[in-house]
């Protein structure tokens, strides 16, 4: 199920022709820039039902499905909790995804974001069996899902579907020591079952494109002739465990970029991943709140609010490049308080500032969660 290349052409942010409306996409602009994925080698393809205003999947019709003989490119797209209330509906979404994209069956199929919320609707409507069965069918070549959620909960659903065969995953060098996140700690329990990695937001929705000047300035020194983001799409391709990286590419500029340095792809060596951990700690120089993660503070609260883990996404989503959009950290925030207690729980008691080794006030920054992620 490898794809021969671990670049793969995410469909979620395509070219617009209009910048207030994704799903108005620019068609031609995308069949040029699919044409120079496949001329230079690239195969593998990701779409969802709701992406670029649920247009994406139309679109891969048009600029690929109906232009491609069916052997030289590997689609992959998503069933979403949010638009099933039945089980009679993971059918009604699937055949009209069939019928959308053009195809006969799907290379990947996954069941899209499952976390704490969503993986109890999925289990409820059986959702896991009934991929079984499509695959059965030939309908589905690889099953899997896509995952915004905790390590412990990722280690419990692969525990109870042995079936799964991929996982796909946020991970990013800025991610992948953050609590909140916990992008190495779901790789490393994906890697322990033995289940392959596609990444996904590995620039991190561009923010990793656009890094502070002196991180700029580091890379440039040593390898002038690559780009920034390009650092962060080789650290997810250097992982063992993950073959395909995805990039949700929406000009030409990015394309020619990520397929130039991704055809003969060249895993990081150790001085390279030295200069990502500077990067991360010159990043994470700026964050909004100086928390350590040390968690003394979790021990004995009365409201048994997971502090570190809402500060860590809390400062990852404050280094959010501007205008992006829609940003995963609030989803994790919320699976999160399906589990521990809400920001907005905090009864004031200042246990934790009594605790605190960085002597920060932290009932004022819990405050500005709520006001950020509580509402």
């Amino acid at each position: 199920m490898i794809p021969k290349k671990k670049l793969g052409f995410g469909l979620m942010r395509l070219p617009s022709l209009d910048e207030k409306d994704s799903s108005k996409i620019d068609i031609e602009l995308t069949k040029e820039m699919v044409d120079k994925f496949i001329e230079r080698g690239f195969t593998y393809f990701d779409t969802a039902w709701m992406y670029c205003g649920c247009k994406s999947e139309d679109a891969a019709k048009e600029v690929l499905v109906s232009r491609y003989p069916r052997d030289q490119f590997t689609l992959a797209t998503k069933l979403h909790a949010d638009y099933i209330n039945t089980e009679e509906d993971r059918d009604k979404i699937f055949h009209e995804q069939l019928r959308k994209t053009g195809v006969e069956y799907f290379d990947y199929y996954l069941l899209h974001d499952v976390g704490a919320n969503h993986y109890e609707i999925y289990t409820q409507l059986d959702c896991f069996r009934w991929l079984q069965e499509k695959k059965e069918e030939g309908l589905v070549r690889h099953i899997g899902f896509s995952y915004h959620d905790n390590a412990d909960l990722l280690d419990r659903v692969l525990t109870e579907h042995p079936e799964v065969e991929f996982v796909q995953l946020q991970i990013n060098y800025l991610d992948w020591d953050s609590e909140g996140v916990q992008s190495r700690k779901c790789y490393e329990v994906a890697t322990e079952h033995g289940v392959p990695v596609i990444v996904m937001e590995p620039v991190k929705g561009g923010t990793l494109a656009e890094v502070p000047e002196q991180v700029e300035r580091m890379f440039k020194e040593f390898r002038p002739e690559m780009s920034v983001s390009s650092w962060a799409v080789r650290f997810a391709a250097s992982l063992d465990n993950v073959i395909v990286v995805l990039s949700g590419m929406s000009n030409m500029e990015q394309l020619l970029d990520n397929t130039g340095y991704m055809m003969d792809f060249q895993a990081m060596d150790e001085r390279e991943r030295q200069l990502v951990n500077q990067a991360v700690e010159m990043i994470n120089g700026n964050i909004t709140i100086p928390c350590t993660g040390c968690a003394y503070c979790v021990d004995g609260c009365p409201q048994n609010i997971a502090i570190p883990k809402y500060f860590s996404l809390y400062n990852a989503d404050k280094q959010e490049v501007k205008g992006k959009g829609w940003t995963p950290q609030g989803e994790y925030y919320d699976n999160l308080t399906r589990v521990f207690g809400k920001a907005g729980d905090c009864i004031g008691c200042g246990q934790c500032e009594e605790i605190c080794p960085q002597h920060l006030p932290i009932t004022k920054y819990l405050r500005d969660i709520v006001d950020y992620f509580g509402k």
